[in-house]
């Protein structure tokens, strides 16, 4: 499971019980202990949120900003859990990580400015540039190499020892 859809079920779980199915990034972050804090906060208010600013390549569209670190789920991506079903869940709603198929491949989008490179990747919150795609592929891999280390892979629903595919996003005149 990809740490998104991690915090797209602990929203859910905790916003379930509330009429105006909001949660706060606080209680997200408590509820996902296993995973990297600063990438949960990253994903509640920026990547995952359809009124933050547009500073990601690629986004979610599961949550509304509507206070000081309060979010709604949408409508679209709500899912109620029964009430037998949320005793049964740990706290990140991820019994079996053995049972999660783990993803060996992170993708990164690679954007071309007039002076540098951008990466974005998909699935972890690293985001780095360089001045050309030789620096900008040294310091990805440098920043993907810090942003896990010591973290647990299977819980970011990656393999033990995963890759980094490339994709350029880049205008194509014919």
């Amino acid at each position: 499971m990809h740490i998104q859809e991690a915090v797209l079920t602990v929203a859910n779980r905790i916003a379930s019980q509330r009429s105006d199915w909001t949660f706060a990034v606080l209680e997200a972050v408590q509820a996902l202990p296993e995973l990297n804090e600063s990438s949960v906060r990253t994903h509640i208010v920026s990547r995952c949120c359809v009124n933050a600013p547009k500073n990601h390549l690629h986004k979610w569209e599961y949550f509304r900003r509507v206070g000081r670190g309060r979010y709604e789920v949408l409508p679209k991506y709500r899912v109620s859990i029964p009430a037998e079903k949320k005793s049964s869940l740990t706290a990140a709603g991820l019994d079996s990580h053995s049972a999660t198929k783990h993803s060996s491949v992170i993708h990164a989008v690679i954007r071309a400015d007039r002076d540098s490179y951008t990466a974005e990747c998909l699935e972890v919150a690293v985001v780095t540039q360089g001045r050309d795609l030789d620096e900008m592929v040294r310091n990805l891999q440098e920043a993907i190499k810090l942003h896990l280390d010591g973290e647990d892979l299977a819980a970011l629903g990656l393999s033990e020892h995963p890759r980094v595919q490339l994709i350029l996003d880049a205008p194509f005149d014919v």
